[in-house]
């Protein structure tokens, strides 16, 4: 029966062996001990200077002195980050109408259908097999639409 093989207990041939633990903990003379601030302790913080005492709001008119309040003039923006037109529907403000809407598509024949056309025809597919791209939604191009005014809202071109 085979068994393990024995443990080297000695050290390596030419070198010194390993330091023990408190030797190690002791004196190094590659790592002399310097002086290190305790964790814990704290610099003091010095206090705030004392500001002084700005007007911040103009001082309210006299007695009888008109009073007039400034004018103000609200404009709304409505910004739509990160709005892509793609193959669905999509929520869109309408600049026309000002309405909040869900995009109307409709599916127009584009380069994409042409050139699919154009490749099965090439590939022997004259008899008729090469206008199954016209019948195809996801080649055509995509127009949005708002569904209230019938404006253009954006597009989706596939090629």
């Amino acid at each position: 029966m085979a068994s393990a093989p024995p443990m080297e207990t000695g050290t390596l041939v030419g070198y010194p062996p390993p330091p023990s633990y408190d030797e190690a903990l002791g004196s190094n003379p590659m790592y002399p001990a310097g002086p290190y601030a305790p964790v814990d302790q704290k610099a003091p913080v010095p206090p705030y200077p004392p500001q002084g005492y700005s007007q911040i709001y103009p001082t309210p008119p006299q007695q009888g002195q008109p009073v007039t309040a400034p004018v103000v003039s609200v404009q709304t923006v409505y910004v739509q980050p990160g709005l892509v037109f793609g193959d669905v529907p999509v929520q869109a403000n309408c600049p026309v109408c000002q309405q909040n809407v869900i995009t109307r598509l409709e599916h127009t024949s584009g380069a994409l259908v042409w050139l699919s056309c154009a490749g099965l025809a090439i590939f022997g597919c004259i008899y008729g097999c090469c206008l199954i791209p016209f019948c195809v939604d996801s080649l055509k191009d995509v127009t949005h639409y708002c569904p209230n005014c019938s404006s253009v809202l954006g597009s989706h071109r596939r090629l």
